[in-house]
């Protein structure tokens, strides 16, 4: 009996395809999009309203950039991070550079009423619902 192995690029391939066949379809839809993972992003839902509370140590207030338009908030800056001026690293695992990440909410919202408090890297957003987003009875005549 002669056994045959299957080419390793193949199944490869094939998994590129169904990568490919995820991305173009709308499963992401409501996820966050951006560069990396930072900063990460916890989004709660508070009644009709909804919270995000981003982590991000080391970041300057004065860094920081966010920006709400439908049903989106674009969170954007840099984190800088000074080693001294004859410091050698020998291991770096904090990141330094600019991100910008993009947060998708299934809902319209109210960019006039949303609110933000920095403090101890840590940005915590009031993402209040568009009213003409809201469910309204309508009454039978």
């Amino acid at each position: 009996m002669v056994l045959g192995f299957a080419d390793p690029f193949d199944a490869l391939f094939r998994v590129q395809r169904a990568l490919d066949q995820r991305l173009d379809s709308d499963w992401l839809e409501d996820a966050t999009g951006g560069v990396g993972a930072f900063p990460p992003v916890n989004v709660f839902r508070q009644g009709n309203d909804f919270a995000a509370v981003i982590e991000m140590p080391g970041v300057s207030k004065d860094d920081l950039g966010l920006e709400v338009r439908g049903n989106a908030i674009r969170i954007s800056g840099k984190k800088t991070i000074d080693y001294g001026g004859n410091a050698s690293v020998h291991r770096r695992e904090r990141v330094a550079g600019s991100f910008d990440r993009t947060i998708t909410l299934p809902v319209q919202l109210d960019a006039d009423r949303v609110a933000a408090e920095y403090r101890n890297g840590v940005l915590i957003l009031s993402l209040p619902r568009a009213e003409s987003d809201k469910r309204r009875a309508i009454k039978i005549g």
